[in-house]
């Protein structure tokens, strides 16, 4: 190609290379580092619902059963006008059952929640046994068939960690004869957490230092610590202290709210700037995942509660 012909074939390709990014940019979907988003910008009547990097470090869910979804498919089209990453899928209630009553075990619908995810552009965070909040991990006779169900819909459903709560049926403080038994079911539940490759997260009323050694008691990497600030918060701990003595290996997922009363951008009780401080130095990343902080005054508006606290973590964390 000669030379002036080539020089004007370089002039179209950058004109066409500046009307491109000039059309991205004008879209809001082009940044200075040049990372695009993978979602379109998306608004509701009461928060923008910020866009997503592929790569990104904090990525925010909700809980299907705390926005009054638990186990429906409508929970992903609820999720996604949030705001939210991904959701938090529970296993079903409990109750006296021999395990949990658990819609997911029927291939067809759980392809449907897959279809689901995929159409709404969202990630199942996690799965949880939200019924071992009322019922005792320590004490069910059945406590393998359940765990072992859930994990088997783990294995089925590419889902990579689960959430257990010893809940107060389970409270190690309150109930300390409890622990050899917590200990070995636990230990139980590694081994076969281990030979899956995924992880089982589990909430205490400890704080971190007896949590830490409740994990080294386990012994297994398969077990994390899945932290709940509110624990922390009502039981006047250090809320950042107890991340730090945690730390980044031992602690699995979060569940990052306070209790029910003010929405996240009016509490008081917790610096979030400085609790991503504290993550990015300890170099922790993952899900965190809302699951209460609404406002007292209107509790029943899930969009409002969960988009607004959705919204308030993305513009921090994001």
């Amino acid at each position: 190609m000669p030379l002036q012909e080539k020089r004007e074939e370089n002039l179209r390709l950058n004109r066409r290379r500046f009307l491109t990014l000039a059309a991205i940019s004008a879209a809001g979907i082009f940044t200075a580092s040049g990372k695009t988003w993978t979602g379109p910008f998306l608004q509701s009547r009461t928060y923008d619902r910020l866009p997503v990097y592929k790569d990104q470090r904090y990525k925010i869910a909700v809980c299907d059963w705390m926005i009054l979804k638990r186990q429906k498919l409508g929970a992903f089209k609820l999720a996604h006008e949030i705001g939210a990453d991904g959701l938090e899928i529970d296993m079903g209630s409990l109750g006296s059952r021999d395990t949990f009553d658990n819609a997911l075990k029927d291939p067809n619908v759980r392809q449907q929640f897959l279809d689901a995810a995929k159409e709404y552009n969202l990630e199942i965070s996690s799965l949880a046994m939200s019924g071992f909040y009322a019922q005792s991990f320590a004490e069910r006779p059945t406590y393998m068939q359940m765990v072992g169900d859930c994990i088997e819909t783990m294995k089925l459903m590419n889902v990579k960690i689960a959430f257990l709560p010893l809940g107060v049926q389970g409270d190690l403080i309150k109930r300390p004869e409890l622990r050899p038994a917590v200990v070995q079911r636990l230990k139980d539940v590694g081994r076969i957490a281990e030979k899956v490759g995924v992880i089982i997260g589990i909430e205490t009323a400890l704080d971190a230092k007896g949590e830490l050694k409740l994990l080294k008691d386990i012994g297994s990497p398969a077990v994390k610590s899945y932290f709940n600030f509110a624990n922390a918060l009502q039981a006047g701990r250090d809320l950042y202290k107890e991340l730090r003595i945690l730390g980044k290996d031992r602690i699995c997922q979060i569940h990052c709210t306070d209790k029910d009363g003010v929405l996240l951008q009016d509490n008081q009780r917790i610096d979030m700037h400085k609790v991503k401080r504290i993550l990015d130095r300890m170099g922790w990343s993952g899900w965190l995942v809302v699951e209460r902080s609404r406002d007292d005054s209107d509790p029943r508006n899930v969009k409002r509660n969960f988009g607004a606290n959705t919204a308030y973590l993305k513009k921090i964390f994001q």
